[in-house]
């Protein structure tokens, strides 16, 4: 049985974040406690909430570190606690989100966070009970604004996911002028993580059309714009379709996602300096030609269907075409050539796979992999 549900209520247009005040009064949020972090603080972003909501007692945690990790999330929750905050403003990136949920969790749940996570069998336990957050992302890559999932470097450095339908925003206030600041190579690995969402939870076997049109809609957008909006920051068309490509990519999540981020998970715990964006985008090239032999792919013409979105020209061989077409992206965008110009070796490889093996996105992939894929994998994207 497939499910399809779709829950978040999207604001997207510049000056989106005026909204705020209203969106708050919505929700019932009197003390929100603002999730983000350090870098958003010292830009500016952080002000423009505070100026949308006058006279309101606000709270602040700008100590989101850029994998969000339970260590921040106890922080984040004592404060929340301490000034009895009874809602959550998230701003930022996928991590002031993420940070956000499981805030959302720690403050209305009892135990330790693992408890919760999806591995561990803990989507049932979390409950209605989880504070309203209201998402505004300032980056156009993980789409956690309209998601349901959390990821978090738990104490053990396992970096899990968290996941229910209980944690997806109230409310996402998708305000193109926040990203107009981002720099050139954040922009260019948000964006990629935005189109290996889209390509990846399309090509999951699962049976959810809606999610499949959206997916499909979201790559053509960001595909035709990540290298606009990457050279020219301040071009708001190509801004606006790249937010437009995260939100979307996320909304397709429901479909489940696959090895890239089985991977990139699990590299990302090992190193979390490693942007996920990057990691996906170094990853897709091998993930699409491992997928390329699953029977859904091509029973449906998957890859030959994101080929067209991507404005490529019909090949005999679409997996080679893809991965290609991706490989001239990232070096077109100053991203690195593969996950050894990241510094990753080979004698991590192991651990690597573990991880992979262990992750929630492992069971969802359109083919099942195997140790031997999985290390074959890491050989091709370095």
């Amino acid at each position: 049985m497939s499910s399809i549900l779709y829950i978040t209520q999207i604001h997207i247009e510049p000056g989106a974040i005026k909204r705020l005040a209203q969106e708050c009064q919505q929700h019932h949020i009197t003390r929100p406690l603002i999730v983000t972090d350090a870098g958003i603080k010292a830009a500016g972003l952080l002000q423009h909430a505070l100026d949308a909501l006058p006279g309101v007692d606000c709270t602040v945690y700008a100590g989101t570190p850029s994998n969000p990790t339970e260590a921040s999330v106890r922080e984040a929750t004592r404060l929340c606690v301490d000034h009895q905050c009874d809602g959550l403003i998230a701003l930022g990136g996928g991590s002031s989100m993420d940070c956000a949920k499981g805030v959302a969790i720690a403050a209305t749940h009892p135990g330790p966070l693992t408890t919760y996570a999806t591995i561990e069998g803990g989507s049932p336990r979390i409950t209605a009970k989880v504070l309203p957050l209201i998402a505004i992302p300032t980056t156009a890559g993980t789409g956690s604004e309209v998601a349901r999932g959390a990821i978090i470097i738990v104490d053990d450095g396992r970096k899990l996911g968290f996941h229910s339908w209980h944690l997806v925003p109230k409310t996402a206030l998708l305000d193109p002028d926040l990203t107009m600041g981002l720099p050139p190579l954040m922009t260019a690995a948000t964006g990629m993580d935005a189109i290996a969402h889209c390509m990846e939870t399309f090509m999951s076997s699962a049976f959810n059309p809606p999610a499949d049109g959206i997916a499909l809609d979201g790559l053509q957008r960001g595909w035709a714009h990540i290298q606009t909006a990457t050279r020219d920051g301040q071009n708001k068309h190509a801004r606006l379709q790249m937010m437009s490509a995260s939100m979307q990519g996320a909304l397709a999540f429901q479909k489940g996602l696959g090895c890239v981020h089985s991977l990139s998970h699990s590299l990302g715990g090992i190193n979390p300096k490693l942007h996920h964006g990057t990691l996906n985008a170094m990853f897709l090239p091998a993930v699409i030609a491992f997928n390329a032999h699953a029977e859904s792919m091509q029973q449906e013409h998957r890859l030959a269907r994101m080929a067209q979105a991507m404005g490529l020209a019909p090949a005999s061989d679409p997996a080679q075409s893809l991965g290609d077409a991706i490989k001239r992206m990232n070096a077109a965008l100053g991203l690195p050539t593969g996950l050894a110009a990241m510094g990753v070796t080979e004698d991590q490889f192991d651990a690597i796979i573990q991880g992979a093996l262990a992750d929630h996105s492992h069971k969802t992939n359109p083919r099942e992999a195997s140790p031997a894929d999985y290390r074959a994998m890491l050989h091709a994207s370095m």
